[in-house]
């Protein structure tokens, strides 16, 4: 296939190599042809809106509209040309594949490349050409509302799973818009406070993720933050588009996320290429022309011609948009895309299996054997309620979405099962949560009633994407569950011991039950397949071999963020510090000796495995070579199934503050029970550095090191000692 279509392959040979040079000066050479026929009118008004989600061409010489879409697992339904309201479109529903959380928690970065390639299907179907995903924001806080859409709280884990992503989106000539450029690590305040992180942070916590995405994935677009970096929005801020477009070499557009932009100015000089959403009242709402006043329409149009600024940035702004139209609706040779197809639904409940984690499982309460004999209590009002809808912009218009209760009666045809809501949270809506409708009390007693005639229960509880739950424009505002759960959790272990919580969230949660429930299954929110994906782990057909992508802390205090005060999070309104420094996540547990309730890299198995034999291929480092970590993997148990490997690094005695450890390889492998596989992870010795604010680049400090060798940050086997000279 010609094109920019095979440019996303991982490894391309001399002759792809040399194609695909040719062709990228080929395209060059046209953008600069028709660079000479653009007026200055026609230039400014490509780097602005023209609707909701689209930006104009230029008809006069045949250069076509761009045409974008929400979100990171899924197309959305279609909106109007000018405002956020539906379309009402028959036509526009899809496939909804799991949020971002569950696709991290996989540990697979072959998954992720199957995510991309089937969500850009479905986006080149529906004749979109920049799909506004993945987010890749740091976990740095459990009250964040977007975290569902970001992939967890470590930057190498972050780093390697949206490289993939990305390759397999745009191998359908459909751009990926990695987002959101940096820093959007809450939605509280998100719209103007400035966050103040130190230098070594951004770039070894924050940053990483980005710069994979660039450099790496050769992703086509990325998406700006909404806060302010140093005082400077980070849709126009100096500093982060020095290092996108000089440091990392980006040759993609910077397109704002809608109503990112503040100042006409600033957007010329630093980095802007498309702005999205501004609006003229302020609120990104339209009034009548108000795509002409953009920061960067008439505003900017004025300001060239008289001279202010020069026609050169606008020409590398034209020449970039022009680049993305090459890869993207101006590429020939495009595929037509597929859509709601059964390859799509595979692919999703595959995700969904691997994603799903088992977090406790006393006395192998899990799986649960189909007989005649079993009575079976579902419980919770998430066994019912539609994942897809809400969540603000990556809410979904899916064709089909199978509820918890649904998959689990289609599975178990022998067992009796009894259902009741428990609770209720009120309808699923983005600006408000309106009040429940039903008594609270009732459902309660009726809940407590069918757990008490059931074998065993299983509690789906969690969030649903509600505002100031997991839900875009607001963070949640308390760490325990919300809508009486905790409580009905405790009186339902009181008249049967035998229960479970099966969570629905893409956050973590205070568990004051913990010790009282016999098993915990953190579950995301899955998408179409949720019900199916959900009791073929239950059911044991599928072995559950998901992996924490970020860490449960006991209390929201044990949290880095949270243990500073407020002016950590979420700030005083105007200023926000970072104060733990590199220390998130399981960075700040491990190192402060805070046990969390569950821990990054963390996930049970039905099997049990065994990691032996583990080497390193030598003792001594240069800093060019390449570390090769060997071991044995066995699985001991009754089940085939998956583990994941995971190699921590840590430098003792090191001259700056460092992490006990911090993750530089992993590995999924599947084995089937009884049977043992080789495996061998390499590191580069590079990997090893540390941003040195005094030199403002990377530094690998001489001396000894710490290979840890475990399936778990908190799960370590094997210690190895390394020296880098």
């Amino acid at each position: 296939m010609m094109g920019y279509l095979f440019v996303m392959s991982a490894k391309m040979n001399s002759q792809q190599v040399t194609a695909q040079n040719n062709l990228d000066q080929s395209i060059e050479k046209s953008i600069d042809k028709i660079l000479l026929q653009l007026t200055l009118e026609e230039k400014v008004a490509m780097c602005h809106a023209q609707s909701k989600f689209s930006t104009p061409g230029v008809p006069r010489l045949g250069i076509p509209e761009i045409w974008m879409s929400d979100g990171p697992h899924g197309v959305r339904g279609e909106i109007n040309w000018d405002d956020w309201g539906y379309a009402g479109w028959t036509n526009d529903s899809i496939t909804a594949f799991p949020a971002l959380t569950c696709l991290a928690a996989t540990f697979n970065p072959k998954l992720s490349k199957k995510y991309g390639v089937n969500v850009g299907e479905e986006a080149r179907y529906r004749k979109k050409d920049v799909l506004l995903g993945p987010g890749v924001n740091i976990y740095r806080t459990p009250l964040n509302g977007r975290n569902f859409e970001y992939m967890g709280e470590d930057p190498y884990l972050s780093s390697k799973m949206v490289v993939p992503y990305i390759q397999g989106v745009q191998s359908n000539g459909v751009a990926a818009c990695v987002k959101h450029y940096v820093l959007n690590n809450q939605e509280h305040w998100r719209d103007h406070i400035n966050v103040e992180v130190s230098d070594r942070a951004l770039h070894e916590i924050y940053l990483p993720a980005f710069k994979a995405a660039v450099q790496e994935g050769k992703v086509w677009s990325l998406m700006s933050a909404y806060n302010q970096y140093k005082g400077q929005y980070c849709s126009h801020n100096e500093k982060l588009n020095k290092i996108l477009k000089e440091d990392w070499k980006f040759d993609g557009a910077l397109i704002t996320d809608w109503g990112a932009t503040h100042n006409t100015k600033e957007a010329a000089l630093y980095g802007l290429d498309i702005e999205m959403g501004t609006g003229t009242d302020g609120l990104t709402i339209s009034t009548k022309n108000a795509y002409d006043y953009y920061y960067l329409a008439n505003p900017f149009l004025e300001l060239l011609k008289k001279g202010e600024i020069e026609e050169s940035y606008l020409n590398d702004k034209v020449r970039r948009i022009l680049r993305l139209m090459y890869r993207t609706t101006m590429n020939k040779n495009r595929q037509f895309g597929k859509a709601n197809n059964q390859e799509h639904l595979d692919v999703a409940r595959e995700i969904a299996t691997e994603g799903i984690v088992l977090l406790k499982n006393e006395n192998s309460f899990f799986p649960i054997n189909d007989t005649k004999k079993i009575t079976i209590a579902v419980i919770g009002e998430n066994a019912t309620r539609s994942m897809t809808i809400g969540g603000g912009s990556s809410e979904l218009k899916a064709k089909n979405e199978i509820s918890p209760l649904e998959g689990l009666k289609a599975r178990y045809k022998n067992a009796n099962i009894i259902h009741a809501m428990g609770y209720e949270s009120g309808p699923s809506v983005y600006a408000k949560v309106l009040p429940a409708t039903l008594n609270a009390e009732k459902l309660k007693k009726e809940a407590i009633e069918v757990a008490s005639k059931a074998d065993v229960v299983l509690f789906f509880g969690g969030l649903n994407k509600s505002h100031h739950q997991d839900c875009e424009g607001g963070d949640r505002q308390s760490y325990g569950l919300p809508f009486g759960q905790n409580e009905l959790i405790n009186e339902i272990t009181n008249v049967n011991q035998n229960t479970s919580v099966i969570l629905v969230s893409g956050n973590a949660v205070e568990m004051p039950w913990h010790n009282k429930v016999k098993a915990i299954m953190q579950t995301w929110y899955l998408g179409s397949e949720a019900g199916n994906a959900i009791a073929d782990i239950i059911s044991g057909d599928v072995n559950p071999s998901g992996k924490l992508p970020f860490s449960f802390p006991k209390k929201l205090e044990d949290n880095a963020a949270h243990s500073f005060g407020k002016i950590s999070y979420p700030g005083d309104s105007i200023n926000q510090i970072y104060k733990e420094g590199i220390l998130v996540g399981y960075r700040w547990h491990d190192t402060k000796k805070i046990k969390p309730l569950f821990a990054f890299g963390e996930g049970l198995s039905y099997s049990t495995f065994k990691i032996s034999e583990v080497k390193v291929n030598k003792k001594s480092f240069s800093k060019n070579d390449i570390i090769k970590v060997t071991c044995q993997v066995t699985n001991t148990g009754n089940y085939d199934g998956s583990e994941v490997v995971q190699i921590y690094v840590g430098k003792p005695k090191s001259k700056v503050n460092r992490a006990l450890k911090e993750l530089k390889g992993f590995q999924k492998v599947f084995i089937n029970k009884g049977n043992s596989k080789n495996i061998e992870i390499t590191i580069k010795s590079s990997d090893l550095a540390f941003y040195d604010e005094s030199i403002s680049d990377w530094n690998i400090e001489n001396g000894n090191y710490v290979i840890h060798v475990g399936n778990a940050s908190n799960n370590i086997v094997s210690k190895l000692k390394i020296e880098v000279e």
